[in-house]
């Protein structure tokens, strides 16, 4: 741990900034200066990475870097708050650096318009001294986790469902990794995300605030951080529980160290539930919509939950939720070319499988589902 002689002064503004943690004997301004040097990886500016970052950056974290591909969507203001309905179609990182800027012009944010993969995980994650992982998909908490492990840096974790989070310290010198709670990712299709399931817009504002209490402990060096704990909420309840966490011996990275490189973390969570898709025709957006427009018809079918159809659709769809597919069978045609869709192309490709296998012989599904078509064609008319 580098001394005092090491770290960055606090200018006369910063002083009065940060006045309030300057009179904290666990911050002081040792500690302030520790926060201005640190060096902060946010991976996804959502939900989780909109508190985490605004908190992070009143605090004085020097240094903020934000990964993330995405643009800001109407339907994203009810819990990220880091954006507002002028951001809409704006990259986030351009809308993150904005306002995080006019927060704390003292703060540095570093955005990387991109998405986390094999190719740049690794370059990113050392560059920082700790990540702040606030994504929602298994395939990249893997990524995340490993590059953590092989780069010797903290992984502040967070994840949330409808009314429900948890959240943990992982690949610390002492504790143990994302890998040795979860060995393997579930099947796919068995966890529904966030945007199939639906999430209560304040508990990411909630999971997103521990996470960033974690990381500046960790960069203070002060409390005890949630290494070798998992924190359990229940919002509905307000409830707050600990479970212990141990390194587990036999985990590939932390444990027998025979994870030396970032494997293919898509195949890994696509496992062999690949499958899934396999064998099913499909349709990209534009190609959907030209043959909408001046193609053959189609009967298109939504497999979203009723919650969701009620909010928005392709025009002229019919609803017949993958939970109840088996109930809709004999009122699907079979003469005509069935196209099912769903919001981001997982249910739709299960539900076409089920329908190969019941005998139906014309069925497509829309790659990508209604994120896609969204992101590439603009969002389906609101009912």
């Amino acid at each position: 741990m580098s001394g005092p002689d090491d770290l960055p002064p606090l200018t006369d503004e910063e002083q009065h900034r940060y006045g309030r943690h300057l009179i904290l004997p666990e911050v002081g301004p040792e500690g302030q200066r520790r926060l201005k040097r640190a060096r902060v990886l946010l991976v996804g500016a959502g939900g989780l990475g909109s508190p985490a970052a605004l908190y992070l950056a009143a605090a004085g974290v020097g240094h903020l870097g934000l990964c993330e591909f995405d643009t800001v969507e109407r339907s994203n203001l009810q819990r990220q708050v880091l954006y507002g309905t002028r951001d809409l179609g704006r990259l986030k990182v351009d809308a993150a650096r904005e306002r995080l800027a006019d927060l704390n012009p003292d703060v540095h944010v570093e955005p990387h318009a991109l998405r986390l993969d094999r190719a740049n995980a690794l370059e990113l994650v050392r560059a920082h001294d700790l990540v702040v992982d606030g994504t929602d998909n298994f395939a990249t908490r893997y990524l995340v986790n490993d590059a953590c492990v092989l780069s010797g840096r903290p992984n502040v974790y967070a994840s949330i469902f409808r009314f429900e989070g948890q959240a943990s310290v992982f690949a610390t010198a002492e504790g143990p990794c994302y890998r040795c709670l979860h060995p393997e990712p579930p099947p796919p299709g068995l966890v529904p995300s966030c945007a199939e399931a639906g999430v209560l817009g304040v508990l990411p504002g909630l999971l997103g605030l521990i996470q960033a209490t974690e990381a500046l402990k960790l960069i203070l060096g002060v409390g005890e951080p949630l290494v070798g704990r998992l924190l359990l909420v229940d919002a509905l309840t307000m409830r707050f529980q600990s479970m212990k966490l141990r390194r587990d011996p036999r985990c590939p990275a932390c444990g027998t160290r025979t994870l030396r490189e970032l494997p293919d973390h898509e195949a890994l969570c696509a496992g062999p539930a690949a499958s899934t898709a396999r064998g099913v025709a499909e349709y990209t957006p534009r190609e959907l919509a030209a043959r909408l427009a001046s193609g053959p018809p189609v009967e298109l079918v939504d497999v979203r939950e009723r919650h969701e159809w009620v909010v928005t659709r392709l025009p002229g769809a019919r609803l017949a939720p993958l939970s109840e597919l088996d109930a809709h069978l004999a009122a699907l045609p079979r003469d005509r070319d069935l196209v099912l869709y769903c919001r981001v192309g997982q249910r739709s490709a299960t539900a076409a499988r089920r329908l190969l296998d019941a005998g139906f012989t014309r069925v497509w599904h829309l790659a990508g589902g209604l994120l896609r078509w969204t992101a590439e064609l603009g969002p389906p008319p609101p009912v």
